[in-house]
């Protein structure tokens, strides 16, 4: 009988136990550079060297972190931009993205416009050897640092705390933040941090497939419809992960977001009998390709959904079989960062991106229709009624700001009776929150947000004669479509992920209109020039997404 047995046989007894990491890393080849040497020292306990590592190393650590990775990128993630302008596949809207990145990339760079308004979610992930002793308020002291360089930099406070169920406050510094601290090493500290956006977090997806899956043909024709489900709203160009299996459904996620990171990317690249965890190479490559078939491209049409590929399979319990996909979008904020007795170090990020501009600026986009958004709507309505979907259009003149929360607000006015205010009636509303106002700038960040989240108040409000005019990011439900449709309305995508440049360069004056109490989410009015966007729905009921079996 091959069944176990609940007692091994005294006869054969249990074999030594070897122990393998799920997840055996290889080298770190990650360029560091030197923070300080302050707040580290090296003291004898019980005959053994021992890494004492401040309270204030810790916190000034982070701090430097979340202010690196709102200001910098990494170079391979520039590299990877260039090379899509210098791709004579790429199609034009897929060059004018990546150049627009650039050069918002370029902008944030110089300190002050963080290269999203969505600073994000401070994440930390630390590994703490054993020879490393702290004062044990590791989080609290991770958490102020995170917090510091929110308070202390043009970064936005994303984070509500729940008052109850259905109330919720902003808590006004960010916090709080994800902190986890494991214990592995031996003579240092090292530390992953990200600031991950609402965006690209909202694609993160859990599938609990069956085993039956694990063909090559059924589980690539699984991913290619779970991959379209991931849309345009996050941002991409993507760097998109795939997890196959994983002890926990739990694990399987928190693999994803690793590996969106680059993080695993030192992992085998074959399985073993003992279970580790190892990227499959050749799948890596055969989902890329299927990405740049898909004509999605980078948010507007084209090859570049994807930069690259990450593909991890891990051991699973026989009965099941998670699946995880997510991305890191093109605000891609991660940093590793290490104390050791030498001191306290964090990865070099890119502080000259404007070497990976082209020389000479390429006209990119097709024609540029200018719409004058100062006349009434009728007319801008009447413009916009002349082009086809995907027409670049360049607008200048008044724009309303307003995303979720305020959308709740003017929809509890109809609910109630009441008529939608006439600045609702005659702008096109801009779905956005933006950063903090730099002393001596019009305004902070100030990039689109994800569509999707009003489309449920598209009806409603185009009944009522307002949102006839939508700018935002991102793919939208067939209600919209509909709506447009009924009531003459229009939805254009405007570049996510460039939000220093939108501030720079197109955002000439921004002022609170109503519920100032919402912080971020308030309706503000901005005045804008040469705002750019690509009309995606029309009045005609053409949705250039649905093309792309995203609508």
């Amino acid at each position: 009988m091959n069944a176990p047995t609940a007692f091994p046989d005294p006869a054969k007894p249990v074999p030594p136990y070897k122990h393998t990491p799920l997840f055996p890393l290889g080298k770190d080849e990650t360029p560091y550079k030197k923070v300080s040497s302050e707040g580290v020292r090296v003291e004898k306990v019980l005959g053994k060297d021992m890494l004492v590592v401040s309270r204030d190393a810790l916190r000034a650590l982070s701090e430097a972190a979340f202010g690196d990775i709102n200001h910098y990128l990494r170079p391979g993630h520039l590299k990877q931009l260039r090379a899509i302008l210098e791709d004579g596949e790429a199609s034009p809207n897929d060059k004018f993205v990546a150049l627009d990145f650039l050069k918002n990339a370029n902008i944030a760079a110089g300190g002050v416009l963080p290269m999203c308004q969505d600073t994000g979610t401070a994440i930390i992930m630390g590994k703490k050897g054993c020879n490393v002793i702290t004062d044990g308020g590791d989080e609290a002291a991770l958490s102020e640092g995170a917090r510091d360089a929110y308070l202390r930099r043009n970064l936005r406070y994303s984070q509500v705390a729940p008052l109850s169920m259905y109330e919720e406050k902003n808590t006004a510094n960010n916090m709080p933040a994800q902190c986890e601290i494991y214990a592995e090493g031996d003579d240092a500290y090292k530390f992953m941090f990200m600031a991950k956006g609402g965006g690209s977090a909202n694609k993160s997806f859990l599938f609990q497939a069956t085993p039956s899956v694990l063909t090559k043909d059924r589980l690539l024709a699984f991913l290619k419809e779970k991959v379209l489900t991931l849309g345009t709203a996050a941002c991409p160009p993507y760097h998109l992960a795939i997890v196959i299996g994983g002890t926990s459904a739990e694990l399987c996620m928190k693999t994803v977001k690793l590996a969106s990171a680059r993080y695993l990317d030192a992992l085998p690249t074959h399985g073993s009998p003992d279970g580790n965890a190892f990227r499959d190479l050749e799948m890596e490559q055969e989902i890329l390709k299927m990405t740049q078939s898909l004509g999605v491209g980078a948010q507007f049409g084209g090859k570049y959904f994807c930069h690259d590929v990450r593909v991890i399979r891990m051991p699973r319990h026989g009965a099941s079989l998670p699946i995880g996909l997510g991305v890191s979008c093109s605000a891609d904020r991660q940093v590793l960062g290490k104390i050791t007795r030498e001191g306290v170090y964090l990865e070099e990020l890119e502080h000259n991106p404007a070497q990976y501009l082209p020389e000479v600026e390429q006209s990119l986009g097709g024609e540029v229709v200018k719409i004058d958004l100062n006349q009434p709507m009728k007319d801008i309505l009447a413009t916009f009624s002349k082009y086809p979907t995907k027409t670049r259009v360049s607008m200048t003149g008044t724009m309303i700001v307003a995303r979720d929360s305020a959308h709740a607000k003017l929809r509890e006015r109809l609910d109630k009776g009441e008529p939608l205010p006439d600045y609702f009636k005659n702008h096109p509303v801009y779905y956005a929150g933006p950063a903090k106002t730099p002393e001596g700038y019009a305004s902070g960040a100030f990039g689109p947000t994800t569509a999707g989240r009003m489309d449920s108040f598209v009806d409603q409000f185009q009944a009522a004669g307002g949102s006839m005019v939508m700018v935002a990011k991102g793919n939208r439900a067939p209600a919209v479509r509909e709506a447009c449709k009924k009531y003459g309305g229009f939805y254009l995508g405007s570049i996510g992920g460039a939000a220093a440049n939108l501030a720079e360069h197109c955002i000439k004056k921004v002022e609170v209109l109503e519920y100032p109490e919402l912080g971020m989410e308030a309706i503000w009015r901005i005045e804008v020039v040469d705002f750019p966007a690509f009309i995606i729905i029309d009045d005609k009921g053409n949705d250039f997404f649905k093309e792309l079996n995203l609508g």
